[in-house]
């Protein structure tokens, strides 16, 4: 798992965030063990985040 997925403090564009979870399905293969569901599940709310981080600060 990423150490940016772990650390709170951690702020990374939602494409950075967007570029590991597409990598992380490719080492998957497409099929996702329950830690890589976990990791996945991670990332998705951190890409969120970033989403709605980079709305606002367009705003």
């Amino acid at each position: 798992m990423s150490p940016h997925s772990l650390d709170p403090g951690s702020v990374r564009s939602a494409g950075e965030v967007n570029e590991e979870i597409r990598a992380l399905w490719l080492r998957a293969g497409g099929s996702l063990s329950a830690q890589e569901r976990a990791e996945y599940e991670l990332l998705v709310v951190e890409w969120a985040a970033a989403i709605r981080g980079e709305v606002i600060e367009a705003a």
